[in-house]
């Protein structure tokens, strides 16, 4: 073959002259399918020796062909000019680089498609200080040698430094690791990006441009059309240049972590203390170079054992503090940012270390540091900005665990005692104000906040609410815990009692028994017995519905109703039955204590005129009725409280009653099922359906959904039948209620075997 045809070319001439497929020859030679694939298109032009050698050897080359077969490969090498010798030299990598496997296979991906055709190649690694994100361009820029034939440069653009390095001198440093002599590099700036574009154009370079202060420093860096990639670091994301891939880096994930750890400390003592490995990651917050710092400080001290170090990090007072190692500081990467913001963007950060919640938004923000919404979201942009915060979504913001750590110290430094505990106040007073206002769009007799409420959230409707009090949930019940502890007994009851009807929307929260057990302690603690009562019902359901713990929940129900019997409060005695009822459902043995609880609490809270919980009483003890096998009388109780509830002169919450009137037609098609009534079943299901699905609570509008499957399968209207079925199972699934969902899976996939078409 011709001298001067380039290693690609003589790849695949030899390759087809051997009958070979790229997927064989790898095989045979152990090189990637996508190295080879490289090398053909002329990406790879200078694989390294044992590669060659192993190609050759498979391809049966003769002694001339091979030596041209080496030569072309050495000719595709680069070959620096003597003057960029030492000039923006790559550094030393990580010996025990770990993980980020994701993100090199991206950054490979974006290298190796790019034919040279159209604009040149570029991607920023961004995120918070200490998540590697030099360590990871230095990796990805050894791995990606063989891309880049005609050199890989490295340039510290020292972002974080009081003054970064001018885009002219970087331009300039970047010529002479090109080859340029002194004397031929401009002296005008914009002349210096000309050339540099000019020379990068016929090059396959990588330009690893680190430390990045924005985008006015970088943007004169970057290559115009052709073959080369630039790779940028930053703690800001370089949002405003243009055609940049975007590579934000988070943390390690949890098997990352510990592997990185496991990795510097050493096989024997990691596996001599597996589980505070695990603990070690997880108090770094899987930071990488609190990871790396941890891991020297057990390599510098042979004598300590992983699980006292763990000791000495498990206090937030002084885990920044131990987390420095020789001139590694953790403390001192965050501070590289902080010194950089502006005067109003500085006390946000502080004041944000009170927040509760790992997540927060605009308007608390606003409230700790008394800006108004707009500054308020600049400043939280400006963190964002300089790699303190992260915005996982639109309008949310997100501490690092050790970067709130550097927040909480800088603000016992920098604030009075009295100007924290003011805007702690501040903070709490409006989440609970807020909580209760969204709250009450829930219970009847409340609906929408008053014309004249205003906040800095908008809760204009139920969906609204819901959401805030979702999103807001964890530093609300902190603001809860506080109030509780500082004795503002009315205030946490009030909250509390706010939630009486949002619980039951939300009831996979998880917290609802800690508010109500606050809530009722409150009570007592004002000696207000009615109140107590209200909040141990609250608390039974609690215990019940959303922890199964039947036994407490029975025992509550009743101290409840022996408090509601002292202040003769008739309303309070029907829901104290209602909870107990709900606590022993089920049970065959209690099931004469359930009906008893059931009936009475039907009668009471029909005496009460309370429109809104008769419904629940009375569909409770038609369930009773059912199970205790009294299946004609649960349909004459079901059918009675169906007419009642349509009655327009019932009154009472229409979303309530109407929820209420779903259950009771649930119950009725329930009931008729038992009876093999199927044509009866469907008419009830059905008519039940719409009102449910206007106030979706726990599994019943999914139970319901499956009932009406099964009673159309009874009548051997299959297809009807399936799709019933599958919608049940959608919305078991979407209410989280999966056992279920696979329950009916099953039953779909019975149907859609032998004796199907009869609906046995």
């Amino acid at each position: 073959m011709s001298e001067g045809v380039s290693f690609g070319t003589l790849l695949r001439a030899h390759r087809q002259a051997a009958d070979l497929t790229i997927e064989e020859l790898s095989h045979a030679s152990g090189v990637s399918v996508r190295a080879i694939g490289d090398m053909e298109r002329g990406i790879s032009r200078g694989p390294q020796r044992r590669t060659v050698a192993a190609l050759a050897e498979v391809l049966c080359l003769s002694a001339d062909d091979r030596d041209a077969f080496i030569a072309a490969a050495q000719a595709g090498r680069p070959r620096p000019a003597p003057s960029a010798a030492g000039i923006c030299e790559l550094p030393r990598g990580v010996g025990d680089f770990t993980g980020r496997e994701y993100e090199l296979g991206l950054l490979r991906e974006l290298a190796a498609r790019h034919t040279g055709d159209g604009p040149a190649v570029t991607a920023t690694v961004w995120g918070t200080a200490g998540m590697g994100k030099t360590a990871l361009a230095v990796q990805a820029a050894g791995q990606l040698a063989d891309l880049f034939p005609d050199g890989r440069f490295f340039l510290d653009l020292r972002g974080m430094d009081a003054t970064p390095l001018a885009s002219g001198s970087a331009l300039a440093r970047l010529l002479r690791a090109l080859g340029v002599a002194e004397r031929g590099i401009p002296a005008d700036e914009q002349e210096r990006a000309g050339h540099y574009r000019a020379l990068l154009r016929e090059r396959r370079c990588l330009i690893v441009l680190d430390n990045a202060a924005g985008e006015s420093q970088v943007r004169p860096l970057l290559p115009g059309d052709g073959p080369s990639m630039t790779l940028i670091t930053s703690r800001s994301p370089l949002a405003g240049l243009e055609g940049v891939h975007q590579v934000p880096l988070a943390q390690l994930a949890e098997p990352e972590a510990a592997a990185l750890l496991r990795t510097i400390v050493g096989d024997a003592r990691s596996r001599a203390e597996p589980d505070a490995v695990d603990a070690l990651a997880r108090l770094c917050g899987h930071l990488p170079l609190a990871m790396r710092i941890a891991g020297n400080r057990l390599q510098s001290r042979p004598g300590w054992t992983i699980r006292q170090l763990v000791g000495r990090l498990s206090d937030e007072e002084r885990r920044l503090d131990a987390l420095a190692a020789g001139d590694l500081h953790v403390a001192a990467a965050f501070a590289l940012s902080y010194d950089q913001l502006t005067p109003i963007a500085r006390q946000t950060f502080r004041r944000l270390a009170l927040a509760a919640a790992p997540e927060f938004g605009v308007p608390m923000t606003a409230v700790l540091t008394q800006l108004d919404v707009d500054h308020a979201e600049d400043a939280l942009e400006e963190l964002v900005e300089l790699g303190l915060l992260s915005s996982p979504y639109a309008g949310r913001y997100r501490f690092h665990d050790l970067v709130r750590l550097y927040a909480r110290a800088q603000l016992e430094q920098e604030e009075s005692i009295e100007a924290r505990r003011e805007a702690r106040r501040r903070m709490e007073s409006w989440l609970l104000e807020v909580a209760v206002v969204a709250g009450r769009w829930f219970e009847p007799g409340y609906g929408a906040p008053p014309p004249e409420w205003r906040s800095l959230v908008t809760l204009d409707s139920r969906e609204e609410a819901a959401e805030w009090l979702q999103a807001e949930g964890t530093a609300w019940l902190e603001a809860l815990r506080s109030a509780a502890g500082h004795e503002e007994h009315a205030t946490v009851v009030e909250v509390a009692a706010s939630m009486n009807w949002f619980c039951d929307l939300w009831r996979r929260w998880g917290r609802w028994r800690e508010v109500f057990e606050l809530s009722s302690s409150a009570a007592r603690a004002m000696g207000d017995r009615l109140q107590e009562a209200v909040h141990l019902n609250l608390l039974s359901w609690a215990l019940v519905v959303c922890e199964g713990r039947a036994e407490e929940g029975e025992a509550t129900a009743l101290r409840a109703l022996e408090l509601a019997r002292e202040v003769g409060d008739v309303r309070q005695q029907g829901w104290a039955l209602v909870s107990a009822s709900w606590a022993i459902r089920g049970g065959p043995a209690s099931l004469e204590r359930e009906l008893d609880y059931t009936r009475r609490a039907a009668d009471l809270l029909l005496q009460a005129g309370d429109l809104e919980g008769y419904p629940q009483a009375m569909t409770s003890h038609i369930g009773a009725l059912r199970r205790a096998g009294r299946v004609e009388e649960a349909v004459e109780c079901g059918l009675a409280l169906v007419a009642t509830l349509r009655d327009p002169v019932y009154g009472g919450s229409p979303a309530i009653v109407g929820h209420g009137l779903g259950i009771a037609l649930g119950q009725l098609g329930a009931a008729y099922l038992t009876l093999e009534r199927w044509e009866e079943a469907v008419d009830a299901s059905r008519q039940a359906l719409p009102e449910l699905r206007a106030r979706p609570i726990g599994s019943t509008l999914g139970l319901t959904q499956r009932r009406l499957g099964i009673a159309l399968r009874r009548l051997g209207r299959v297809e009807e039948a399936l799709q019933a079925l599958a919608e049940a199972a959608r919305l078991y699934e979407e209410s989280g209620f999966t056992e279920q969902a696979a329950e009916v899976v099953e039953e779909l996939e019975e149907m859609a075997g032998p004796g199907a078409a009869t609906g046995r």
